[in-house]
C-alpha cells in the first residue's frame, strides 16, 4: 500500500511489471541469474546474508532475462540507417546554404550546395527504401498523413524535399538536362526550358530550403521515439545535435565546392556547427548519467572520439584557410572533408550507442528503478507535509 492509504499508483504497477521487477521477483535461476548453492554460497563464492531477514532471491545480474534481452535491439542495417541519418542532415542543411548563396550572389557556392542537396537526398532515399526491403512500403506511407508517427511525417518531409532539391539540382546541369529535353520534346521546348531554368532553380531551391531544417532534425525525433535507452533518454538534446551536425557538414561541403573568396559563409557555418555539436554532445553525455556511458566506451565511444578529432581539425582548418595564401584552397578542401567525416562519425556513433544500450539490460532496469524510487519518495514527502520520510 502506498503511504497515506490511497490507491496504488498505476505508474508503479507499470514499472514493476517491466524489466526491473521481472529480474527481482523470479525465484528460478535462469541463464541471466546467479545460482545459490545449498551451502549458502553463490556461484562466485559469495556468502548469503544471514540474520533476521535472509536473502530469498539473489541479486540480479544485468545480463538478460532468462537468456532474453529486456528490449529488442534495433535490427536496421547500419550502413542504410546511420548513413541515412548523415545524408538527411547534409541534404537538408545544404539546401539552406544553396538558397542563401543564391540570394547573396555566390554562384559557385550555390551550384555546389544544390548538387550536394539533391544528390544526398537521392542517395538517402535509396538507403531508406533498401532498409525497408520492399520499395512499395515507402510509397504506402504516403497514402495517409499521421502526424503522431515520426516515420510517416518524415516520409512526407522527404518526398517533397527530394522532388524540389532534385529540380534545383537539375537546373545546375544544363549541359546534361537540355540535350535530353531536346531529344524528348524538341528544340523549341528545350529553348523554353533553358530560359526558365534560372527562375525554376531559384523557386525550387527556396522550397527545398524551407523543408531543409525539418529533414535535418526529424530523424532525431524518429530514433528518440523508441524504447532504446541511449536514444530515448537524450531526446531533449538530440534534435539540436543533429541540427548542428547538419550545419557542420553542409558548411564543409560548401568549403569543398567554392573558392576561398566565395566560401566565407560556408566556413563560418562549418565552425559554428562543429563547435555547437561538440558542446551539445558533452552536455548530453553528462546529463543522462549512467546511460551516457555507452557513448564513451566500445565501438560508439571510438567513433565519437574520432568525430571530435575530425570536427576540431576541420574547424581549425576553416579558420586558417583564408590566411594561408596559395595553400588556402587545399586547406579549405581538407577541412571541409574533415567536417563531413566528423558529422558522419557522430551519426554512426550515436547509432552504435543505441544498439549497445538496448543489448545491456542495465540501461533499461537501473533508470526504471531510479524513477520508481523518486516517485515513491516524492509521494512520501508530500504525505508528510513536505518533509522526507523518517527511517
Amino acid at each position: 500500500m502506498p503511504v497515506g492509504g490511497g490507491k496504488r499508483d498505476p505508474l508503479d504497477r507499470r514499472e514493476e511489471m517491466t524489466g526491473a521487477s521481472m529480474l527481482e521477483r523470479s525465484g528460478d535461476a535462469g541463464p541471466g541469474r546467479r545460482d545459490v548453492r545449498a551451502d549458502g554460497q553463490g556461484r562466485g563464492g559469495r556468502k548469503r546474508r544471514r540474520g533476521a531477514e535472509s536473502l530469498m532471491v539473489p541479486e540480479a545480474e544485468f545480463e538478460s532475462y532468462y537468456g532474453r534481452p529486456i528490449i529488442k535491439a534495433p535490427v536496421w542495417q547500419i550502413m542504410d540507417i546511420a548513413g541515412y541519418l548523415y545524408l538527411g542532415g547534409l541534404a537538408g542543411s545544404s539546401s539552406v546554404v544553396g538558397a542563401l548563396a543564391d540570394a547573396t550572389g555566390r554562384p559557385t557556392l550555390r551550384r555546389g550546395s544544390r548538387l550536394v542537396a539533391g544528390g544526398a537526398a537521392i542517395v538517402s532515399t535509396v538507403a531508406l527504401v533498401h532498409d525497408l526491403g520492399v520499395p512499395t512500403r515507402f510509397v504506402n506511407m504516403l497514402r495517409v498523413f499521421k502526424w503522431t508517427s515520426p516515420m510517416n511525417v518524415g516520409s512526407w518531409i522527404l518526398a517533397p524535399f527530394g522532388t524540389l532539391a532534385g529540380v534545383a539540382m537539375a537546373t545546375e546541369m544544363p549541359g546534361v538536362v537540355l540535350p535530353v529535353v531536346k531529344v524528348v520534346a524538341g528544340t523549341k521546348v528545350a529553348g523554353v526550358a533553358e530560359r526558365l531554368m534560372p527562375g525554376v532553380g531559384s523557386a525550387a531551391g527556396a522550397g527545398s530550403a524551407l523543408l531543409g531544417p525539418a529533414l535535418t532534425t526529424y530523424t532525431a525525433v524518429l530514433i528518440s521515439d523508441t524504447a532504446v535507452p541511449a536514444w530515448h533518454d537524450v531526446y531533449p538534446e538530440l534534435p539540436f545535435v543533429f541540427a548542428a551536425s547538419g550545419i557542420a557538414s553542409a558548411g564543409g561541403a560548401g568549403m569543398v565546392a567554392a573558392p576561398v573568396a566565395e566560401a566565407g559563409p560556408a566556413r563560418r557555418m562549418g565552425v559554428l556547427g562543429a563547435g555547437t555539436e561538440l558542446a551539445l554532445m558533452e552536455r548530453m553525455e553528462r546529463r543522462v548519467g549512467l546511460v551516457g556511458e555507452v557513448y564513451s566506451q566500445g565501438r560508439s565511444g571510438a567513433l565519437l572520439k574520432a568525430s571530435r578529432v575530425a570536427l576540431a581539425a576541420g574547424s581549425a582548418g576553416a579558420l586558417l584557410a583564408p590566411r594561408l595564401g596559395r595553400w588556402g584552397r587545399a586547406a579549405q578542401v581538407v577541412s571541409g572533408l574533415a567536417l563531413n567525416a566528423g558529422a558522419a562519425l557522430t551519426r554512426f556513433g550515436i547509432y552504435e550507442g543505441g544498439v549497445a544500450s538496448a543489448k545491456d539490460p542495465k540501461y533499461t532496469v537501473v533508470p526504471q528503478r531510479e524513477r520508481l524510487e523518486a516517485r515513491r519518495a516524492a509521494r512520501a514527502a508530500a504525505s508528510n507535509g513536505g518533509r522526507p520520510p523518517q527511517g
